[in-house]
């Protein structure tokens, strides 16, 4: 068996293996967050701009205030317990190829691993102010721009580690005209800055998680592309690590798809979007992070379009923000939104992947 065979094989593995941890811990979740009635007591009255919003409350009323919020838990932790566990295993003496199963090293995991267990407690703590502390108002919980500090901050800590720590300058940019491979950008000390845009920008693409199954599906999408990109560039460890979280968002949306048992929560959505940029980077992936994660982009445009729109033309374009909910104020179904919106996503995140190992 080649060395290259190993890693693929260990790759698949691990994302099964996860799925299966995850499959294990969903029930006593499940039973756990409606016990405690882990859900809003009253459904978003209110949009960003600060006025009704109406379309999303008749669609979104009873589902918001009967399903618990709080199942990114499951995704976390069945990546952290995947991780002790090899990890553990490694110490074993024989046999010996047990050591080849840790996937944890300092230069492709850590980091990524650091990033999506603080931010998903993070957004734990913001679910959880949420559910007891009313939510009446849009994401519920801390204010809107304490949380844009507190993913500004992780967004610094990580742009700071990276210029320092590793030393990264440069941006690849993929496929310049007479330079098929692509260029080398310096950029220097604006890394940093960068990297707290980037980190803003993925969190502001969380607002996907509306609809059942949606976000898990779309974030399936993109961590299954940055897997193969690592894969590609000869970074297995970082490859297993996305094919662990690819297995459990699998097995997420075995209880997520319509109708979920339970919503990712900012404790999902928060580890999820800030570890996908630890990832982009890692990989030098930013200039094709828009098109691996087109649907985030979509879903934010549409916001940030629809506000622009309300301030200055003093009206609306779509009913509702993000599309997705205007897409079901017109009639289309969840499931039919849920489904081709990850046909869109994988197409996406196939030809975002594909542009950059062309690169």
């Amino acid at each position: 068996m080649t060395l290259a065979t190993f890693e693929v094989i260990r790759i698949l593995a691990f994302s099964a293996i996860a799925a299966i941890t995850s499959l294990v811990i969903s029930p006593y979740l499940i039973n756990f967050l409606y016990k405690i009635k882990f859900w809003k007591k009253e459904a978003r009255l209110k949009a960003i701009s600060g006025e009704i919003a109406s379309v999303f409350h008749s669609l979104h009323k009873v589902r918001e205030t009967t399903v618990p919020r709080g199942g990114g838990i499951m995704i976390w932790t069945s990546v952290a317990i995947v991780a002790a566990l090899f990890w553990a295993l490694s110490f074993v003496p024989n046999p010996w190829w047990m050591k080849l199963l840790d996937f944890m090293s300092r230069k492709e995991t850590w980091l990524p691993m650091f990033t999506l267990i603080v931010g998903s407690l993070v957004g734990l703590f913001d679910d959880v102010l949420t559910v007891y502390g009313g939510g009446k108002y849009i994401g519920g919980g801390l204010s809107f721009w304490r949380r844009m500090a507190i993913v500004s901050a992780i967004g610094l800590i990580g742009g700071l580690w990276f210029y320092y720590k590793l030393d990264w300058v440069t941006m690849h940019i993929p496929l310049i005209y007479n330079f098929p491979s692509g260029i080398d950008i310096y950029i220097g000390w604006f890394y940093v800055p960068l990297f707290v845009i980037v980190m803003l920008a993925a969190w502001a693409g969380g607002v996907i998680d509306g609809l059942d199954g949606l976000a898990g599906g779309t974030f399936s999408a993109i961590f299954g592309a940055f897997a193969v990109i690592a894969f590609v560039q000869g970074k297995t460890d970082l490859a297993t690590f996305c094919a662990i979280i690819c297995g459990t968002l699998f097995a997420f949306l075995w209880f997520n798809i319509p109708p979920a048992r339970f919503y990712m929560g900012e404790t999902g959505i928060l580890g999820l979007t800030s570890t996908m940029t630890v990832v982009a980077f890692l990989t030098d992936s930013i200039v094709v992070l828009p098109i691996i994660a087109g649907l985030l982009v979509l879903e934010t445009g549409s916001v940030i379009i629809q506000l622009l729109s309300k301030k200055f033309r003093k009206k609306k374009i779509w009913q509702s923000t993000p599309i997705h909910h205007h897409l079901e104020a017109i009639g289309w179904t969840p499931c039919q939104i849920t489904m081709r919106f990850w046909l869109i996503g994988i197409v996406l995140a196939s030809l975002g992947a594909a542009i950059k190992l062309l690169g």
